[in-house]
């Protein structure tokens, strides 16, 4: 990091910015890969929504992104564009010390062997998933993904179980995502940072209220639980936490976080699901190798498949920083305060190959070429959970179905909302549903012959 400007900004498109606007929306992955092999490891651009960012790819200038200075790199800054539906309060939107209060006190929530008090809630939401999925009919698996861990969001977040009170919460979420998820609600929201478009609209603004309204009653009603102390869920775990002067969350900050949750665990699980299942039904051999795996009682091949499935169909395309205070030095080139440092990591052999192997074994990826979760103190605080839900369905989709994809073109992602999801949502077709837990039970491979 230095203080004196030695060196130009790095080299990039010089392309009018509507047209550097209309590659992010349109095919955000072709553009960057197009722009990176032209111009290097360190890339700036410039669009519609932001006049000049950095886009950074060489593993060591990540790792030092990461490693940088919260104060001089502002990731909370960085996630603005979010401030209308997940709060200004939100722990993805806060900066410096307000940030590590903030993140001390959710941090508990997420202890790993807390986590694995929530497999029982995972599996019966596939459980009542897998019960709803019709028999020799194409269906789409990213919206049952999708139905799937808004499920799980409702019993292990909030606590709710099965009822007029959990569907309603359900249905006044997807009222506030859904229009905000489109290609053309982003690009509003971008360009005005959020102050106009989908954020200022009265049909957004009515949802949002809607949606509170339910959460603070939902606060509300558990502050006054007899049986706090003893609940298990995220909600109620927040609502006991202190921090280091003995303060608990305000309702604003409670509210602001579970819906950060909502959105960060959510859409991104459901959508690294499809992505699992896209790839496994394309893929036979690591299909095979998963099942035989499964079968004698090891887990290691499933957590690779998992990694290998963010690795190659990222859900979020990339991480922010915005540099403020002094310039940020990084190979080689001085970043002015106010621009922001995005990282893209895809520096692999046979990179565009499905291949869970890779994170076998003694030689694995470098932690900062594999990035779905951020790192460093902004790492997210759901990860181990979102791993862990994506794990525990997996498996249980194979111990109880036989799916075939339907198509024998693979599926191309596309921009919806802040995720890249696949286009055509995963087609599949359930082809013989078996017995509960049956040994020997799985997707199979050979039922891709009753593809259409």
């Amino acid at each position: 990091m230095t203080t004196t400007a030695t060196t130009s900004m790095p080299p990039g498109p010089s392309v009018p910015r509507f047209l550097q606007t209309l590659g992010f929306i349109l095919a955000p992955a072709r553009f960057v890969d197009a722009c990176r092999r032209r111009y290097g490891d360190v890339v700036t651009f410039s669009s519609l929504f932001d006049s000049g960012f950095v886009m950074v790819f060489e593993p060591e200038l990540v790792k030092q992104v990461f490693r940088g200075s919260p104060e001089v790199l502002r990731a909370g800054e960085a996630n603005a564009v979010l401030g209308p539906v997940v709060g200004d309060r939100s722990v993805l939107l806060l900066d410096g010390a307000e940030h590590l209060r903030e993140r001390k006190l959710m941090l508990p929530a997420f202890h790993g062997e807390r986590m694995r008090a929530y497999e029982e809630v995972i599996r019966a939401a596939a459980d009542r998933s897998i019960d709803s999925w019709p028999l020799g009919e194409p269906f789409t698996l990213l919206a049952q993904m999708q139905s799937l861990t808004l499920d799980v969001i409702m019993r292990a977040v909030f606590g709710l179980d099965a009822g007029p009170r959990q569907e309603e919460l359900k249905a006044r979420i997807r009222a506030l995502l859904d229009p905000v998820a489109s290609r053309a609600s982003v690009l509003m929201l971008a360009l005005s940072r959020g102050r106009v478009g989908a954020g200022a609209g009265r049909r957004f603004e009515q949802s949002r209220q809607a949606l509170d309204e339910l959460i603070y009653e939902e606060i509300a009603r558990r502050r006054a639980a007899e049986d706090l102390e003893q609940r298990e869920d995220v909600l109620s775990m927040m609502l006991l936490a202190r921090d280091e002067g003995g303060e608990s969350m305000s309702d604003r900050e409670l509210r602001d976080e579970l819906v950060t949750l909502l959105v960060a665990g959510h859409e991104t699980t459901a959508t690294g699901l499809a992505w699992a299942f896209e790839l496994l039904l394309r893929t036979p051999r690591v299909l095979e190798r998963l099942r035989n795996e499964l079968a004698e009682g090891s887990d290691d091949y499933l957590e690779a498949v998992v990694k290998e499935t963010l690795r190659l169909r990222p859900v979020i395309m990339g991480v922010g920083r915005v540099v403020r205070g002094q310039p940020f030095e990084l190979g080689g080139y001085e970043i002015p305060p106010g621009v922001e440092i995005n990282r893209r990591e895809d520096c692999y052999p046979d990179a565009r190959a499905f291949r869970p192997e890779r994170f076998l074994g003694a030689d694995v990826p470098d932690t900062y070429t594999w990035l779905p979760f951020g790192g460093g103190t902004r790492r997210c605080l759901g990860a181990s959970f979102a791993t862990f839900e994506m794990q525990v369905v997996i498996r249980r989709v194979l111990e109880r179905t036989r799916l075939a994809a339907v198509g024998r073109r693979p599926e191309k992602g596309v921009r919806r909302g802040i995720t890249f999801v696949p286009a055509g949502g995963v087609r599949v077709r359930l082809a013989a549903p078996v017995a509960e837990g049956s040994p020997g039970s799985g997707i199979d491979a050979k039922a891709r012959a009753l593809s259409r």
